[in-house]
């Protein structure tokens, strides 16, 4: 049997393929899809079919894409929503892959008409449980996407769905998520990269609750939504543009760069110091391997990207592709060391080590962009805390003048805040190296 999971990184989202004989089947495929036609291409299959488990949220469903470089019929979820492509899957609908059969279950929850699927063998047994974001390791899915209103249904829904109908599949069943560790659709994902029901039964700290009111207290609560949220709610209705149509970025000379950047939004995706030591004026630090993170939070779609990479500008493209970012109109050619060879204006961060901050009298007014429960677990004394994502509309907040030293966990939240205020126009802004790990390990104590 053919079976592989891949990841999309830093969104943390899983699609699975999986195949016996000569036909093979794709569940929750991303946009960038050649990775499932030259795996079932190598294995010598066809892929038959195209299912999704839900309207997806947080990147771009690949199965339009997919469906017409395959010609794989595609199989939707939600089945009450209003989608413009494909046909609805129904509750005990099945697909047959030589020995094996995939049968739809209906789990309602995380949406109205979530569907998981049951991988079982020839003898009729359950193998594993494809659960799309009704059931992850350690977590369970989220319930206020139709409103705070509507969450306690929902939770009700979801209880349903896992209690009633997936773990009496049996304990060991398998189970692949629709995301792991780090993604936004659940805030407290465990980080195993393989489960079982059994496992999830004893483990999950959602499932110890295991009265349907104690469940629903539980689960009810609002999480952070990405403002691109709503972008890919609509487009995974409608069906994203083919990337086949879209124009391929360009390589841009520094002056061609330099006379676009009044009306386009410019996305850094160098490493971290890399940035700091100098970058184009008003450009905004995404370190590469944050960029899904941080892209759906601080882009918006009615203005064009330009982007600023180490290298290969590949990856930078996939990754804003799969979050429906594609007016990106080109690149710098030949990177940083092109714009200061070309004399133009350079912007900088300067960066304070933990020994020489802790000696600065009188102390910066300090800005912690962590979160509000990672601020109120410890922070450095006389820190304010404004979270990342309210730091634009919060400015005024903020002194217009003097030093300003930010921090985060690590470096790269507040490397991205400093460079969203020097967009804004603020200027005498360092960045604390490490930031509250590195402070620590220097000895010295949060408050």
């Amino acid at each position: 049997m053919l079976f592989e999971r891949i990841e999309s990184p830093g969104l943390a989202q899983y699609s699975y393929l999986l195949g016996e004989g000569t036909q093979a089947i794709v569940i929750d495929p991303r946009r960038d899809c050649n990775i499932y036609l030259d795996l079932a291409q190598r294995a010598g299959m066809d892929i038959i079919a195209i299912l999704e488990t839900h309207r997806h949220e947080d990147f771009v469903s690949g199965s339009v894409e997919l469906a017409a470089r395959s010609g794989a019929p595609v199989w939707h979820a939600d089945a009450q929503l209003p989608y413009r492509y494909g046909q609805p899957g129904h509750d005990g609908q099945t697909w047959q892959l030589g020995t094996f059969t995939l049968q739809a279950l209906l789990t309602p929850g995380h949406t109205e008409g979530s569907l998981s699927y049951v991988l079982h063998e020839a003898d009729g047994k359950p193998w594993m449980v494809f659960t799309g974001d009704v059931l992850f390791a350690g977590e369970v899915g989220r319930v206020d996407f139709l409103g705070m209103e509507r969450a306690p249904e929902m939770a009700g829904l979801l209880y349903d769905s896992i209690f009633g109908k997936l773990l009496p599949l049996g304990d060991g069943v398998l189970v692949w998520p629709g995301h792991g560790y780090g993604s936004a659709c659940g805030s407290s994902i465990a980080a195993r990269t393989w489960t079982t029901l059994g496992l999830e039964r004893t483990r999950n700290p959602r499932l110890q609750h295991t009265a349907r009111t104690d469940f629903v207290a539980a689960v009810t609560r609002q999480l952070p939504k990405p403002a691109y949220f709503t972008r890919m709610e609509a487009w995974n209705l409608h069906g994203a543009p083919l990337l086949a149509s879209l124009p391929h970025p360009r390589a841009l000379a520094p002056t061609d760069f330099a006379a676009q950047l009044s009306a386009a939004q410019v996305v850094d995706t160098r490493s971290g110091f890399t940035f700091a030591a100098s970058h184009v004026p008003g450009a905004l630090a995404m370190e590469l391997s944050r960029l899904p993170q941080m892209a759906g939070w601080f882009l918006t779609y009615d203005m064009p990207l330009l982007l600023i990479v180490e290298d290969d500008p590949r990856p930078a493209l996939a990754t804003l592709r799969r979050q429906g970012f594609d007016a990106i109109q080109g690149y710098l050619g030949g990177g940083m060391s092109a714009w200061i060879n070309s004399g133009l204006d350079m912007q900088s961060v300067g960066v304070v080590s933990p020994h020489a901050l802790a000696q600065t009298t009188p102390r910066p007014w300090l800005l912690d962009v962590r979160a509000p429960d990672e601020y109120a677990s410890g922070a450095l004394p006389d820190a304010h805390n404004i979270p990342l994502g309210l730091l634009p509309n919060r400015l005024g907040d903020i002194p217009a003048d003097g030093p300003l030293i930010l921090y985060c966990g690590s470096g790269p939240r507040s490397l991205l805040g400093a460079s969203l205020l020097q967009r804004a126009g603020r200027h005498n802004i360092h960045i604390l190296a490490g930031g509250v790990t590195a402070w620590q390990t220097a000895g010295f104590a949060l408050q």
